[in-house]
């Protein structure tokens, strides 16, 4: 009887070893391809979350739903962490957003997508752990509409934006909205080039040098909150457009396809995350919004995604906004 019970314990802990030994090298050539380090502690309890995040990974892809997901460079996070670390700490309220786009009312192209119109869309840029991507949407926004404006493309600062915004409402890495970052520009009578203000992901003293402006904004217009009809007659008939929406754990590791969601909301008070709409379409009877992200080009599709148009999905026509230069 003892020598029975011991073979059982022995196999037991050997499959156990097992599952563990394919678990670790999961996450150990996860770790290399993201260049994760951690202390012996730390290591475990990211593993821990490792499998958790890919175990809700494989189990959505199994299923029947318009995106896939993957596991990336998040991938050793929850969502509590990656909230405090990426997403506005508090959400920002634009229901106070006031309308000032009038639209052309169509016709309107099925598509478009303004990287393919020329050099007008900068590449996709990193905020790193920073809640900071108000300013991202903002120099994203003002560098397409400067772009196709002067037919010349220049990486504008969002450092600047990080320092130096907060009188206009805006809290550095802690949250802003794209609309109040153009007011603050177009007050403040210039934003520096990436180069000239480099980004740090840290909010510090603002160093602006007006004689170094790049790019100004001559006036703010926001589309009407809920209006996602005058963000697409905006896209498709003038430029990029900066948003906002509420982004929530089943976004975290979005991979391709039309994301559609139903854990977030649609109203103006739960908006935690803002970007840019490049272009929009349609897939498999979808209308969706293509939409450039500040997470890094490992994230998403090359750093983008698409979104579901026409629903007001997580908020995102909730506070829309691009500047005139």
């Amino acid at each position: 009887m003892t020598r029975l019970w011991l073979v059982l314990a022995l196999a037991s802990v050997t499959s156990a070893f097992y599952l563990s030994e394919q678990d670790e090298f999961h996450f150990k050539s996860w770790m290399a391809q993201y260049n994760k380090v951690y202390g012996t502690k730390e290591y475990y309890q990211r593993l821990q979350i490792f499998l958790e995040n890919k175990k809700t990974v494989d189990k959505h892809n199994a299923g029947n739903h318009s995106f896939t997901m993957a596991l990336n460079q998040f991938s050793d996070m929850t969502f509590s962490e990656f909230r405090r670390s990426f997403l506005w700490s508090e959400p920002q309220n634009c229901s106070a957003t006031k309308g000032s786009y009038f639209g052309s009312n169509g016709p309107y192209p099925d598509s478009i997508d303004w990287r393919k119109k020329g050099n007008y869309v900068t590449p996709v840029k990193n905020q790193g752990n920073c809640g900071s991507c108000w300013t991202f949407s903002t120099t994203g926004c003002l560098e397409s509409v400067t772009a196709i404006a002067t037919g010349k493309l220049v990486p504008l600062s969002e450092q600047q934006l990080v320092d130096c915004a907060q009188d206009f409402n805006n809290h550095g890495c802690y949250g802003g909205l794209p609309s109040q970052a153009f007011e603050y520009i177009m007050y403040n009578k210039g934003l520096m080039t990436e180069k000239d203000y480099p980004y740090t992901a840290v909010e510090g003293i603002c160093v602006y040098k007006p004689p170094l402006a790049a790019a100004f904004v001559k006036d703010v217009v926001n589309v009407t909150a809920y209006d996602e009809m005058g963000m697409l007659d905006a896209v498709a008939t003038h430029n990029p457009v900066s948003f906002a929406f509420e982004v929530t754990s089943d976004f975290m590791h979005y991979h391709q396809g039309v994301y559609t969601s139903t854990e977030c909301h649609n109203t103006t008070d739960k908006v935690n995350h803002a970007v840019l709409a490049v272009g929009y379409g349609q897939e498999n009877g979808t209308p969706y919004w293509i939409v450039k992200n500040s997470w890094g080009i490992t994230w998403g599709i090359d750093g983008y995604f698409l979104i579901e148009r026409g629903k007001n999905m997580c908020g995102l026509a909730a506070c829309s906004s691009f500047p005139v230069v």
